[in-house]
């Protein structure tokens, strides 16, 4: 009986093989980038798409394990959830309560230490944000929602307030 379920498994595995998701790849202009927009530093930038663009931008620079099922489906749902959550390449689409309170996001992850995801982390070891990159970011990050904020006289909100956009 067992050897019956580990042919049905191996089986199974084989088969998975053939089928993958469609990957975050695009080569089309995006018009919404944060970069065109707003005042993004090149150090900035350079973490951005070091630690942040895999999973919250249109391009993932896909590791050689994702050619292997069920680790791509894992990874397309990863990507596609941080994409749901926030697009850089979409940014400047959403309305301005939203880019300030995702800015507000980026820095409460940096300050709790929430993001990147270990799970990206345990591969990409270059990923990894020393305290002054932290430190940028927050102070970008910071400033940018502010500027956001006063331009849009968004009301002040209280920390850590649910997200509704």
């Amino acid at each position: 009986m067992l050897r019956k379920i580990m042919i049905i498994l191996l089986a199974v595995l084989i088969l998975i093989q053939f089928f993958h998701p469609k990957k975050n790849i695009s080569t089309d202009p995006t018009p919404n980038d944060i970069a065109l927009h707003f005042t993004v530093p090149t150090d900035v930038q350079d973490v951005l798409k070091k630690s942040c663009y895999d999973c919250h931008s249109n391009n993932t620079s896909y590791p050689w394990y994702n050619n292997i099922q069920p680790v791509a489906w894992w990874l397309q749902n990863h990507i596609k959830g941080g994409k749901h959550e926030l697009n850089f390449n979409e940014f400047a689409s959403y309305t301005p309560k939203k880019q300030y309170k995702k800015l507000r996001s980026i820095i409460d992850s940096q300050k709790e230490g929430w993001m990147p995801l270990d799970s990206y982390l345990w591969i990409h070891r270059d990923a990894i944000l020393s305290q002054d990159q932290k430190a940028h970011l927050i102070k970008w990050a910071d400033s940018l929602s502010h500027d956001i904020k006063v331009k849009n006289n968004l009301p002040d909100e209280p920390e850590h307030e649910g997200e509704k956009d």
